[in-house]
């Protein structure tokens, strides 16, 4: 890794505390140190719980056994019908279906989405019990950036802290599971292994809107960890010259161009109204 090109590291931590040997976590905290972006993610209890020994992102994950949650009211049982998985275990909801998350203001880029309502995500995909992340005092980079509400509880959990790039080290989110990226949880017909237990929902099939808000999610994490810029909120006019320039296209195909209007009144339907050209 010190001598690739390599612009990010996406990290699924699921081990039960040895997955990462202190070799590991040294090379990939000089990773970061050196610029390079970070994704670390885990599940319930003390699943991943080996990535705590990496440098600043480690921190913000918190276990059953190891670095708990500071706050002593989030040490308990949320997901209750999983009886062998202890805290944290925040009930989001079946695999297969979808929550709402509630972006954290000001927006970070990674939830921006001119296509959506405010132009920011509303979904991602939801999982019986999530792990427990927050924003390590000792990082002045670090902030939440969204939370989902448990579906049993109605308490309110952390879904992903922000590490802003500094003289520190690279971009980084730390990531309450990783079932928001697995394809079961995307679509349940993809299949899971043996010990998944828990009847799984079908929510994301059968909307759009929370599909196109997970790849959008995805495609904004992969984008700003690499150093670029994910597209920001469009404003009224932006969006209504995009609407028109779509519009155009469907109405003149490339294969069939249009040929140059000399005079008279040029106007166009979008979104029911009729705008002049």
């Amino acid at each position: 890794m010190d001598h690739s090109d390599i612009a990010e590291l996406w990290l699924f931590a699921v081990d039960a505390g040895d997955g990462l040997t202190p070799e590991d976590c040294e090379a990939i905290s000089k990773f970061r140190r050196r610029g390079g972006g970070l994704m670390v993610t885990r599940d319930h209890m003390d699943l991943g719980s080996s990535v705590c020994t990496l440098g600043g992102v480690g921190a913000a994950h918190h276990f059953h056994s190891k670095n708990p949650d500071p706050d002593p009211n989030r040490r308990r049982i949320d997901d209750p019908y999983t009886n062998h998985i202890l805290w944290p275990n925040f009930h989001s909801g079946a695999n297969g279906d979808y929550q709402v998350i509630t972006p954290i203001d000001p927006p970070h880029p990674v939830l921006l989405d001119p296509e959506s309502p405010g132009g920011v995500l509303r979904y991602l995909p939801a999982h019986p019990h999530e792990g427990d992340v927050s924003r390590p005092p000792s990082e002045p980079t670090a902030r939440v950036i969204a939370t989902g509400r448990s579906k049993v509880t109605g308490i309110a959990f952390n879904i992903a802290v922000a590490f802003e790039p500094s003289a520190a080290g690279g971009p980084a989110i730390a990531q309450s599971t990783f079932h928001h990226f697995c394809d079961y949880n995307w679509d349940p017909g993809m299949g899971a292994p043996s010990f998944v237990g828990e009847a799984p929902g079908n929510g994301i099939l059968k909307s759009p809107e929370a599909q196109h808000s997970v790849k959008r999610y995805v495609r904004n994490l992969a984008v700003w960890l690499a150093g670029k810029k994910t597209i920001r909120a469009e404003t009224k006019k932006e969006h209504l010259d995009r609407a028109l320039d779509e519009a155009l296209e469907e109405t003149f195909p490339a294969s069939d161009p249009p040929a140059i209007l000399r005079s008279g009144t040029r106007s166009i339907m979008v979104g029911g109204q009729r705008h002049g050209l």
